[in-house]
């Protein structure tokens, strides 16, 4: 099944969100998020969406309970998306675990139309036809049709408590198989610490982390078949690189906690005009004084920083990005196109694929080039028509 490529016209839509603000103000946010949802589906018309969230429940699960049971009543019942008659739902919402929580949430829509498709039981080692509406929750380590892991504490050892892994889902559609890997990989703790060294220490925990759920979905126990990885990476620019290249008319001063010498903050001034500063950085700020470089034709002139997939260069494949960087965009709904000055604005939320997919999706593309073609693919939402 894994060669074949699907029925003609299955049009194939993912997305990937990092949802935790939506339930630290749910009445306004979250409201928000699925209006602009809803009219992607209606935009795209996929017969088979799967959304992959990551923080599902926010910062503080146990008190958003009843804000993600809401969450996913809504998308399941919505008039926007009556016309999917199936769909299955992984929630990890075992968030008293520690060694397993992950606050990934896994959301797979079929649209009426679509038939013949089918679900991978990893424990039976067989396809099982896909009907209903289904929600798993809670445990989802002995739901036999997905592969769910944490990341183990020793690759991120300064963050006590990370929530941090993966969920695998496989599917076949029409004699297509491919799976649908869920990711989250860890964050920089500190800018400071990542603008010490070109790649940063944090690049190279994220290498490993994806390199061991690469392997872990072509390892020996199943057929290998063609997958698609998405989620929120935490890929970041070369800060070191960014920063002098940003800076690079500007002096450097810095400053240091009194009682441990520790660097603290580093301010960069320009030479001239008045000694204005340009960039504040300290552990938790990166406060450049003018964010439209982010923005300024997607942030095209900032993609050679770009470089932690470059690693990964022969076994994972991405359509050229053409978007702005996804993260960190204010919390705040009222300045939504505006970033955060927390973080430097980076491309954190990718939609990956391995080489046999790419093909799957290459020749998709080009297979019907007249007017009435619906091959095509989106890197910002994802779509996929085959």
């Amino acid at each position: 099944m894994a060669g074949k490529a699907a029925a003609p016209g299955t049009a194939v839509l993912l997305v990937t969100a990092n949802v935790g603000s939506l339930f630290d103000d749910p009445e306004n946010l979250q409201k928000n998020w699925l209006r602009e949802f809803y009219q992607v589906v209606h935009t795209h018309k996929p017969h088979f969406m799967a959304l992959h969230c990551q923080e599902f429940g926010g910062k503080n699960y146990e008190a958003s309970m009843s804000h993600v049971d809401k969450f996913v009543k809504e998308l399941l019942s919505s008039d926007a998306m009556k016309e999917y008659n199936r769909a299955r739902v992984y929630l990890d919402e075992n968030y008293k675990s520690q060694e397993h929580f992950t606050a990934l949430g896994s959301f797979y829509f079929l649209h009426e139309s679509l038939k013949n498709i089918y679900q991978f039981d990893f424990k039976a080692k067989k396809y099982r036809k896909v009907a209903g509406k289904e929600i798993y929750s809670d445990t989802l380590e002995s739901t036999p049709m997905l592969e769910k892991e944490k990341f183990p504490q020793d690759y991120f050892p300064e963050c006590k408590w990370s929530r941090k892994g993966f969920i695998r889902t496989r599917w076949c559609i029409a004699d297509c198989a491919f799976d649908l890997v869920n990711i989250h990989l860890f964050h920089d703790a500190s800018n400071l610490v990542a603008w010490e060294t070109s790649p940063s220490v944090y690049s190279g925990i994220r290498h490993k982390a994806l390199g061991y759920v690469l392997d872990r979905i072509i390892d020996q126990r199943f057929e290998k078949v063609s997958y698609f990885v998405f989620g929120d990476f935490n890929f970041r620019l070369d800060s070191k690189s960014v920063v002098e290249t940003l800076c690079t008319k500007a002096t450097m001063q810095t400053v240091r906690a009194a009682d441990t010498n520790e660097v603290v903050k580093l301010i960069f001034r320009e030479s001239d005009n008045d000694r204005k500063v340009m960039l504040q950085l300290e552990k938790k700020l990166f406060d450049y004084f003018n964010q439209e470089v982010f923005r300024d034709n997607n942030g095209t002139a900032l993609l050679e920083f770009d470089k932690e997939l470059s690693v990964f260069k022969d076994r994972l494949y991405e359509l050229d990005i053409s978007f702005p960087p996804s993260y960190p965009y204010s919390e705040d709904a009222r300045q939504g196109e505006q970033y955060m000055n927390t973080r430097c604005p980076a491309w954190c939320d990718r939609i990956l694929m391995s080489p046999s997919a790419k093909e799957l999706v290459l020749r998709v593309s080009v297979c019907c080039p007249g007017p009435g073609c619906r091959g095509t693919w989106n890197t910002g939402s994802g779509l996929a028509q085959w």
